[in-house]
């Protein structure tokens, strides 16, 4: 047995390019996005409270992505093929089948 596998290749597959893309344990993207909104609040309004709010939404919105990465890395590109499904396909014999 040991002599059939050593004449097989072995290649490396690294964790990084398997591993899902987060950012502070969320994923990457929508913590910049939360982060970008946040900002924009707290220069458009230029207040101490507005600040405030800014920074407390952003760290409540990033702690919800953190528990919904936990739960499963990819549910947003899950969730966004999801939305992309008809909610209804008529029934036909074939997808090429002219009406």
């Amino acid at each position: 047995m040991a002599e059939s596998l050593s004449g097989l290749q072995r290649n490396r597959i690294h964790r990084a390019l398997s591993r899902p893309n987060l950012l502070m344990g969320a994923d990457r993207e929508l913590v910049l996005i939360t982060g970008l909104a946040a900002v924009i609040l707290i220069f458009v309004v230029l207040t101490v409270y507005s600040a405030l709010f800014g920074v407390a939404v952003w760290i409540v919105i990033v702690g919800l992505l953190r528990m919904m990465a936990k739960a499963d890395p990819l549910m947003r590109q899950v969730y966004v093929r999801h939305i992309s499904y008809k909610h209804y396909y008529k029934a036909t014999s074939s997808p090429w089948r002219r009406y």
